[in-house]
């Protein structure tokens, strides 16, 4: 399972899969998810716009990505 650090408290589920690196345009990554190729949780969605957060688990075919925040300030 690889990791995906964000430096926010969520990301949308679009950007983390450019960040992964998974696709290399938001209208790719629109397709897959509106197709149903993609697991929050355990659970399709296919909401382009849904908050990621730390812990979230996202699957694409036979890929795995863990969400992770970074601690931000002192």
């Amino acid at each position: 399972m690889k990791e995906i650090k964000i430096d926010t408290d969520f990301v949308k589920l679009q950007q983390i899969l450019k960040i992964a690196g998974v696709v290399g345009q938001g209208s790719d990554a629109k397709w897959l998810i509106k197709d149903g190729n993609v697991r929050v949780n355990g659970k399709v969605c296919t909401e382009r716009g849904k908050k990621i957060k730390n812990d979230d688990v996202i699957e694409i075919d036979d890929k795995k990505f863990i969400c992770k925040a970074q601690s931000i300030g002192v």
